[in-house]
């Protein structure tokens, strides 16, 4: 399995400091485990990979391997491609979306939350809450 490094962001939010991928994480209601796949993806970027090299990759049951990658593509961090075996059946492989995907995904999902935290405020501020 590759050893992968990753730099670590900051945002700084008032009083309190959230590292991108936590804001990743939360915003896309993720598991650790589901985050920790999706950096091996974006390792691989240009690769179509399976559930069972990655169940390899990770030392994990497919069956958690599994589970994994539907989250992720259900959020639409990975995309998916279906091959068709010679004989009979199929597989899944899966691809990592581009950064730029990912980032509007997340920003669509964080200005959301914003714009229901004005409304709230709103109702806050003329005595309503």
């Amino acid at each position: 399995m590759k050893v992968l490094f990753t730099l670590t962001f900051m945002i700084d939010f008032a009083c309190k400091e959230f590292k991108v991928e936590d804001v990743i994480k939360c915003a896309l209601n993720i598991t650790k485990s589901n985050l920790t796949v999706r950096k091996y993806f974006l390792s691989e970027n240009e690769h179509w990979v399976d559930t069972e090299s990655l169940s390899k990759a990770f030392n994990l049951d497919i069956s958690t391997i599994q589970r994994s990658v539907k989250k992720l593509h259900e959020k639409e961090i990975l995309q998916r491609s279906q091959q068709n075996l010679d004989g009979g059946g199929y597989i899944y492989r899966y691809k990592i979306n581009s950064r730029a995907e990912v980032k509007n995904t997340v920003m669509n999902v964080v200005s959301s939350w914003a714009e229901r935290l004005g409304q709230k405020l709103e109702k806050w501020e003329s005595g309503g809450i």
